[in-house]
């Protein structure tokens, strides 16, 4: 499929506005007493199919169920491996959201199943293909006090290991896309990129065997000071933010002819919409570097950083674009 559109990861869990805020209520009343956990996972439930009846209706056609079961990435992988706790909330690069920061006390591995669980509901409740997002092993290990290896490396190898385990099930259960978000490996603005040879050293590990089309997914920033050695990673797909990103631009011109280039058009920290002629046009520049067939249409990053109303529009713009598009060729 030319131009085929997708997400990131997160949409917004808060409702349209003047619509009640179900998910958020039940969570008060558990708090109170009031409610249970199955009344949690019940309104959980509720919202997921919601935000995927909602992405599938704008015209996004490999969709996420909204992570919104996570509080963020890192506590929900953090609590689901062995050799974690976690303390004070962090400001989450330069958003205005914050993670509880996860501490490495032991060595790290995967008990059981993480998010496996929840891609079979939304598996099961969408009309169209699911794409389930997993923290990259850079980035968790890069976000998190070390406490116990005293080697950023060693950590690497053993969260790569810990997350292959968890993309093989994924795949086995039948998802078809696997993206690991790694964040820290680009430019965010006061910072410098990751260590780009960190990952490469264990890439290999996290893949393997992975039946699956595979991403490794940046965003908030670029990944052009890593050059075109950021493409010999051994992923399928490469998802770039071409907003917070303007290097990544240079990037694209370096752009294996095998491999599926995601491309973060849409500025999803941002209400104001876009021009679809203008997203059409930088589409067909895009087009001009990468085969159509491998090229795949998202958001800058995920969308909970906008309002509910905001991030459907913004996904159904996305769509309109891909249609102007592929009806020019």
């Amino acid at each position: 499929m030319a131009a085929r559109v997708t997400v990131v990861g997160s949409y917004p869990k808060p409702p349209h506005e003047g619509e009640e805020f179900t998910l958020r209520r039940t969570l008060h009343a558990l708090d109170r007493g009031d409610a249970s956990v199955v009344d949690v996972r019940a309104a959980q439930d509720d919202l997921v199919r919601e935000v995927i009846e909602e992405q599938a209706r704008a015209g996004i056609e490999l969709v996420t169920d909204g992570q919104v079961r996570w509080d963020d990435a890192q506590t929900r992988f953090a609590e689901g491996l062995e050799g974690f706790g976690t303390t004070g909330l962090l400001r989450y690069f330069d958003t205005n959201t914050y993670f509880r920061q996860p501490v490495v006390k032991a060595e790290v591995a995967r008990r059981g199943r993480i998010v496996l669980d929840e891609f079979l509901f939304a598996r099961d409740h969408s009309p169209v293909p699911v794409k389930q997002a997993l923290i990259g092993p850079y980035t968790l290990a890069a976000l998190s006090v070390d406490e116990h290896y005293g080697h950023l490396r060693r950590l690497v190898e053993d969260l790569a290991a810990a997350l292959n385990e968890e993309a093989r099930e994924l795949a086995e259960a039948g998802c078809e896309v696997i993206a690991f978000d790694e964040p820290a490996l680009a430019r965010i603005p006061g910072s410098r990129p990751g260590d780009l040879a960190v990952l490469g050293d264990v890439a290999d590990r996290l893949t393997a065997g992975v039946g699956a089309t595979t991403v490794l997914q940046t965003f908030f920033g670029d990944v052009a000071e890593h050059g075109p050695a950021f493409f010999d990673l051994p992923f399928d797909a490469f998802g770039l933010d071409l907003v917070a990103g303007p290097g990544n631009l240079e990037a694209v011109h370096e752009f294996p002819a095998d491999r599926i280039l995601q491309a973060g058009i849409v500025d999803s920290r941002n209400t104001r919409l876009e021009d679809p002629d203008d997203l059409a046009r930088r589409i067909e520049g895009l087009a001009a570097t990468v085969d159509p067939e491998r090229l795949w249409l998202s958001p800058s990053a995920g969308l909970e950083y906008l309002p509910r109303e905001a991030a459907q529009r913004k996904c159904a713009l996305l769509a309109e674009a891909a249609r102007r598009f592929r009806g020019d060729r």
